[in-house]
């Protein structure tokens, strides 16, 4: 028997192509055709109204080939020239705003894009830019939460106090357990902005064919069907009209599941115009000033607790930064809220939040999704109980874990798919043993003593986080067996750099029973797979994965109906192994997967040896029709996983940290994870995504920000200025151990990996460098300035 790939170290396939430079991204797509190319004019004011744009003196530039500003707009359809989608609306976001693709009247961010270009070349595409003159009146800007919240200034006239929501939600009554409580603390955090920073930035190439009438788009991005969509709603074409494939992808974290972004439909919209192929590829500084960042919140959190610091009661608020606008609806803010409870069970819990404007670049998720801040105020609240207590910090944590045989276990809330906030499986007890055991929680205080005798200041942390996983509608999966015996996955979901091509295989090496090297898996192509949702919120094992699984075992049901009727076997006698349907126990009566599919299509018409064998003197039933009824030609399987709610994986992070006595430099001495993924299908996989997330987790703990002044300027948008860890900041090495209850709300019991590495990242290093300095740590990301600063306050 072939041994099963579930649960295997198995090599990652897309290595040796990404490796050696032979991927292909965006940019790499119609090189040598005869493209034009694109330049966007962006606001360089944070709020103002346009009052006139003057592009005359670049119509007549040699090179360029069309102008477009947003009265432009509605002569390609009036849909152009209306605001971009509101992708996920909300009762709560009861003053929801959207941008146009090029801006009408008014800008609210720097970077707004207010002219398209397009051209021979980028170079002269940037010249031409340079050229148009815009008139401005200037409007005061509205910059951070305080100011925000001040509301002494609107970002949009129209939204009273620039809250654009406003959400709250409960379990029992917190604010009277509180009161009653005999122990109360009250707690203010705030977590900055910050953005991610893929390698690859924003890019999209389109193709009108006029014979075909018939549009193909290449766009990096995290939703191919998405941007299938909104591309042909905009421009008025069917849905059949429209296809657009997503080559390889150098990172999205979150930025790229927003769509339609302006330029995937302008890009289009010139490419049909022009009747020429056109590209547009972001530069890194606009990838700074309009894409999109996230993080930013501030939280006011009140709890009420018994002498064993089991939570009686939790009031949170917190005021979240949404940007300019709300594309992406209320996503981020509602898993911060509901996310936050982490494995704990307070008795009563309520929290409101409101999602409001500022002039700045807008915010959509980004790796861990609003995750990192609920987990940030929840585990500084249990620090906090902690050190009131004179407890140690991990059995208050003990104290208020949901118990392994509480599940499923309600929290009473609605998640961010609208559905009930219901854990699937757990085992909080037992991960906190494990993560104890790994960074040597227990043995520390010796260590720490020993180093304090040597004039070294360390400290340890410890953060406990819950993820939802996996959330639907949906994904679909087809596997087709070729006459050549290989298979032929696609899933519509899209890939960048999860290592897809190499899990989705061992699932279908190990239904299907084939060879692992003879699976070949495609993504992100609607042409392949035109019904699909996209990549994000850690769900394409999950989904696609439990599709494909599904497909695979339709395709393996057909193989052996087919197989036993040619080899006059029960179906139940049969196997398949390496890709050859055998008789159990009679390995000689045999046929290989290829033949089989050649006979799963009856031909008139013979093109080779192969499929003389199927033709109509050669098989089937002369008294029954050739394809019956309930069937269809060709092996294949197609299916689609839709679940009834998220699965919740979980995890514990501990880091041990130095801080210089005179520098006030953080080092990292220790870093161990344990993770709950539920069965792993690749273990080195999954490992490989904790130790990226845990290196961006490090970024956004200790480097990462977006630094604007009060006029709305974004003060670091260069890699000169906007810090990320080398790897001489990434801990050499991660200690990592797994712990596996299955879910069971999908066939293979699996949970979501993607974002775990950052989630805990902001809690567990405050809560070790406040072990470390004695000194409270309630604003994250931290730098050694502002730590020698809090000294000075604290002296």
């Amino acid at each position: 028997m072939t041994t099963k790939l579930m649960g295997q170290k198995v090599q990652r396939v897309e290595d040796q192509r990404l490796l050696r430079g032979l991927g292909r991204y965006v940019d790499d797509v119609a090189v040598e055709q005869d493209v034009l190319h694109c330049a966007v004019l962006r606001s360089p004011h944070a709020h103002a109204r346009i009052v006139d744009i003057d592009v005359e003196a670049v119509l007549d530039v040699e090179g360029v080939h069309a102008v477009f500003t947003w009265e432009d707009l509605a002569s390609c359809t009036p849909q152009m020239a209306e605001p971009l989608p509101l992708l996920i609306p909300h009762p709560a976001l009861t003053h929801g705003r959207t941008q146009y693709a090029l801006a009408k009247d008014e800008v609210n961010y720097v970077g707004e894009a207010i002219v398209f270009v397009v051209a021979d070349d980028r170079y002269v595409a940037e010249d031409a830019v340079g050229r148009i003159r815009v008139d401005y009146e200037l409007l005061p800007p509205v910059v951070g939460i305080d100011a925000a919240r001040a509301a002494r200034t609107l970002v949009h006239e129209d939204v009273p106090g620039n809250v654009g929501a406003r959400l709250e939600q409960h379990v029992g009554d917190a604010p009277a357990a509180i009161a009653r409580a005999p122990h109360r603390l009250e707690l203010d955090l705030t977590v900055e902005r910050s953005a991610c920073m893929p390698l690859e930035g924003r890019g999209t190439v389109a193709r009108w064919d006029p014979d075909l009438n018939r549009l193909q788009v290449w766009t990096s991005t995290q939703s191919s069907t998405g941007v299938r969509a909104a591309v042909a709603v905009k421009m008025g074409l069917d849905l059949g009209q429209v296809d657009v494939i997503t080559p390889d992808v150098g990172g999205g974290f979150g930025v790229k599941i927003n769509h339609p972004w302006p330029e995937e439909l302008l890009v289009p919209m010139a490419a049909k115009a022009l009747g020429r192929t056109v590209k547009f590829t972001e530069d890194r500084r606009e990838h700074f000033i309009s894409a999109a960042h996230e993080r930013g919140q501030v939280q006011h959190i009140e709890v009420g607790f018994d002498d064993d610091g089991r939570l009686l009661g939790l009031d949170v608020e917190f005021w979240h930064d949404h940007g300019a606008y709300t594309p992406y609806g209320l996503i981020v803010p509602i898993i911060t809220s509901t996310q936050l409870l982490g494995p704990y069970k307070p008795q009563n819990y309520r929290v409101v939040f409101e999602s409001i404007y500022t002039n700045t670049v807008m915010v959509t998720p980004y790796r861990g999704a609003g995750r990192p801040q609920g987990c940030y105020a929840m585990e500084r609240t249990m620090d906090a109980i902690a050190a009131y207590l004179g407890k140690d910090r991990t059995e208050v944590r003990a104290a208020n874990f949901i118990q392994p045989d509480e599940f499923p276990f309600d929290q009473g809330l609605i998640f961010q798919d609208g559905r009930e906030l219901e854990y699937d499986s757990g085992d909080y007890p037992a991960m906190l043993e494990k993560i104890k055991a790994l960074v040597g929680w227990d043995e520390f205080p010796a260590f720490q003593a020993e180093m304090a005798a040597l004039g070294r200041r360390v400290g340890i942390g410890l953060a406990c986080y819950v993820e939802g996983t996996g959330v639907g509608p949906y994904e679909g999966a087809h596997v087709h067996v070729e006459t050549s015996g290989k298979v032929k996955v696609a899933t519509g979901l899209t890939t960048q750099g999860q290592g897809h091509a190499t899990v989705f295989a061992q699932l279908v090496a190990d239904e299907l029973g084939v060879k692992f090297e003879d699976v070949e898996v495609v993504t992100g192509d609607t042409r392949r797979m035109p019904y699909a949702v996209g990549t994000f919120a850690s769900r394409a094992a999950v989904m696609s994965g439990s599709a494909i699984h599904l497909a695979a075992k339709r395709a393996k049901e057909k193989a052996l109906k087919i197989a036993a009727e040619a080899l006059e076997a029960d179906e139940k006698d049969l196997q398949i192994v390496d890709g050859v349907v055998s008789v159990k126990g009679s390995p000689g009566t045999s046929i290989d997967l290829g033949t089989v599919s050649v006979l799963s299509n009856p031909l008139r018409y013979a093109f080779d040896e192969a499929s003389k064998a199927a033709t109509q003197f050669s098989v089937g039933d002369p008294g029954k029709p050739p394809v019956p009824e309930d069937d269809e030609p060709g092996l294949e399987g197609k299916d689609f996983y839709s679940p009834e709610r998220a699965t919740f994986a979980s995890g514990m992070h501990a880091v041990i940290v130095e801080t210089d006595p005179e520098t006030a430099e953080i080092t990292i001495l220790k870093y161990a994870v344990v993770h709950d993924c539920g069965h792993l299908i690749n273990p080195m996989i999954v490992e490989g995504q904790i130790h990226g997330g845990v290196a961006q987790g490090v970024g956004g703990a200790l480097y990462e920000r977006m630094a604007y002044d009060e006029s709305g300027q974004l003060l670091n948008a260069s890699f000169m200025d906007f810090l990320m860890p080398y790897v001489t900041e990434v801990p050499d090495g991660i200690d990592i151990d797994h712990l596996e209850t299955p879910s069971p709300l999908n066939p293979l019991g699996i949970k979501g990996a993607g974002e775990a590495g950052v989630i805990p990242s902001a809690a567990v290093f405050a809560a070790a460098i406040e072990d470390a300095e004695g000194i409270v740590i309630t604003a994250m990301p931290i730098s050694p300035s502002e730590l020698y600063a809090l000294r000075l306050e604290n002296s």
